[in-house]
């Protein structure tokens, strides 16, 4: 079992394209993955993003994470990379042409 706690930083939170960008990673991984909002949970299932998407957790919000499996602790370390790097997202969602 692997665990950690990562604050979110990233300006709309764990929203639309942050959810999916979550999940994604998440399931490229065999261990089982829950996501909570607090320690005591509730535990949700960090592969589905209708679950993930519903947490709605804004900004300033602490995720908890465990996974449990072969390779649990490459998945923690993995998606708790993804959230401190603001999932990959400079918090400017506007393109240039």
């Amino acid at each position: 079992m692997a665990e950690a706690q990562v604050l979110i930083t990233h300006d709309v939170g764990l929203h639309a394209r942050p959810s999916v960008k979550f999940t994604k990673l998440a399931k490229g991984f065999v261990a089982r993955i829950d996501l909570a909002l607090g320690a005591e949970g509730p535990w949700i299932d960090a592969k589905s993003i209708v679950k993930v998407m519903a947490t709605k957790a804004p900004k300033g919000s602490i995720l908890f994470l465990r996974a449990e499996g072969e390779d649990a602790q490459d998945a923690i370390d993995a998606l708790v990379s993804l959230i401190k790097r603001d999932f990959d997202e400079d918090g400017k969602h506007v393109h240039s042409a």
